[in-house]
C-alpha cells in the first residue's frame, strides 16, 4: 500500500474519528477504561472540522482512493515550563493494516517540519510509560523522556475506583 500525506479536510472527521480508539491498543494502566485515552481526542477533531480549534492543525497518510491510514494532531500553545512556542502533538494513530509503512514517523517528520515554519521552538507529547512501542519511535526520532507523572488512586465510595 502507497501512503501520501496532505492536511487533513472537514469531511475526513468520521474517518479519523474512526482510527481514535486505536490509542488505547495496548496493555492499559489499570484503573482506566479505553475510552479515556481517545474521547478527548475525538472531541478535539469535531471542533477541529468545525473551526473552533484555530491553533490546532490535522495531517493525514491516505491510499490511492484517498481513504485516511493515519493521523496526526498538532496544537500550538506555549511550552508548560519556558512560555516559548511550542507545537504539541495531541495524537499520532495509525491503522493496522498500515503498521510498518512509515506513515506515523512520517507525519511526525511534517508536523515538525510545519512547526518550524510556524515559529515553534520545541515539540512536546504525552505518552503512557506502559506504551512501549510508542515511546520506542519517539526514541528514535530524538524525543526525550523529560517528566514522569505519578498517579494514586484513592478509595471513593461513589465508584470503585475507576477513573474514566
Amino acid at each position: 500500500m502507497l501512503l501520501h500525506n496532505r492536511w487533513a479536510q472537514a469531511s475526513d472527521m468520521e474517518r479519523i474519528i474512526q482510527l481514535l480508539p486505536r490509542l488505547a491498543d495496548y496493555e492499559l494502566p489499570p484503573n482506566r477504561s479505553p475510552e479515556v485515552f481517545w474521547q478527548d481526542d475525538a472531541q478535539l477533531v469535531r471542533e477541529w472540522a468545525e473551526d473552533q480549534r484555530p491553533n490546532s492543525v490535522i495531517r493525514v497518510a491516505v491510499d490511492e482512493a484517498d481513504v485516511v491510514f493515519a493521523v496526526a494532531i498538532v496544537t500550538y500553545r506555549p511550552d508548560h515550563f519556558s512560555g516559548l512556542p511550542n507545537a504539541h502533538l495531541e495524537t499520532i494513530v495509525v491503522a493496522p493494516e498500515a503498521d510498518g509503512l512509515g506513515a506515523g514517523r512520517s507525519l511526525i517528520a511534517d508536523m515538525e517540519e510545519e512547526a518550524v515554519k510556524q515559529g515553534a521552538l520545541s515539540m512536546s507529547l504525552h505518552v503512557m510509560s506502559n506504551n512501549l512501542r510508542a515511546r520506542h519511535v519517539y526514541e528514535t526520532l530524538g524525543y526525550n523522556e523529560e517528566m514522569i507523572r505519578a498517579i494514586k488512586f484513592l478509595p471513593n465510595a461513589d465508584d470503585e475506583g475507576d477513573l474514566n
